[in-house]
């Protein structure tokens, strides 16, 4: 029987449904039954752990399962040796210092001497020890942002995503820890077989992760401002420019990647651009 790779994913939640999304974008089935804790995918040579978030870095570590998907903040928490294989682009946020919003803090000296509560001791402690700080780091398990408002910590590092918890709770941001967001992880005692499955599914996952972040434009624009606008267009190559059947206009097809968009857009618009049509793409393969 070949090798069928063994990937963790988190059993509930967001960072699930993400995930599963992704590997269906990647052409991966799954028939995923209701409470089971495995399942195997019909078309990829790949079976899916359920399992608790915290669980996931210590089974991909000791190859109970070859490969995860999970927030790099729990990875780096658990401390467990893992490859950083690719960021996914999704469930960003950050791990955070806040204090209550009538705190007089100048800079990171106020927190030496402090009680800080959170979930993270680990990652807390090395940010203190980067900075030559020293803190009374008080470990709770749930509802963090609760701790200063009973007494228990001067200050709490917790994960933010919106910082609507903390402001319901009178805390305001100060320190950035770390910034998180998923990633496919894997241990390091891939056989060769289970490698090359690794490396196909990092690449339709990148197939997919530039599709999103890129879209497919084409336009009609005047024959006398083609190469102004051509010179403005990035494209994979070049721009496609073809001939319109009135005379004195083409039209051009390019991509263009999601963070330059309004501006180029504007940039074609000024060069008498028209028509502009917008069209997402489900795989790009470079």
């Amino acid at each position: 029987m070949s090798d069928r790779l063994k990937i963790a994913v988190q059993k509930s939640g967001r960072l699930l449904e993400e995930s599963m999304r992704l590997l269906k974008e990647c052409g991966i089935s799954v028939n995923n039954g209701k409470n089971q804790l495995k399942v195997s995918a019909n078309n990829f040579p790949i079976d899916i752990f359920y399992l608790r978030n915290s669980d996931i870095p210590q089974y991909v570590e000791d190859n109970i399962a070859d490969i995860g998907i999970i927030g790099n903040n729990t990875v780096i928490e658990s401390n467990k040796n893992l490859k950083m294989v690719l960021p996914l682009g999704f469930s960003k946020c950050r791990l955070s210092i806040a204090v209550p919003k009538e705190t007089d803090y100048n800079d990171k000296s106020y927190l030496n001497g402090k009680r800080i509560a959170t979930s993270y001791p680990h990652t807390l402690k090395q940010f203190l020890e980067e900075h030559s700080l020293e803190a009374d780091v008080h470990v709770i398990s749930g509802s963090v942002e609760i701790a200063p408002n009973i007494g228990l910590a001067d200050a709490i590092c917790d994960l933010v995503s919106t910082g609507s918890t903390l402001f319901q709770n009178g805390l305001v941001e100060k320190e950035v820890v770390l910034r998180s967001q998923a990633y496919l992880v894997s241990n390091n005692s891939l056989n060769t077989s289970k490698q090359n499955l690794l490396d196909q599914l990092e690449f339709r996952i990148k197939s997919v992760l530039e599709a999103q972040n890129n879209k497919y434009i084409l336009l009609n624009a005047p024959n006398n401002n083609i190469e102004k606008i051509v010179s403005i267009l990035p494209g994979m190559k070049s721009p496609t420019v073809l001939p319109l059947a009135i005379e004195g206009w083409s039209s051009v097809h390019t991509v263009i990647q999601e963070d330059q968009f309004w501006e180029i857009i504007d940039e074609l618009k000024q060069l008498g651009a028209e028509g502009i049509l917008v069209i997402p793409i489900q795989k790009m393969i470079i």
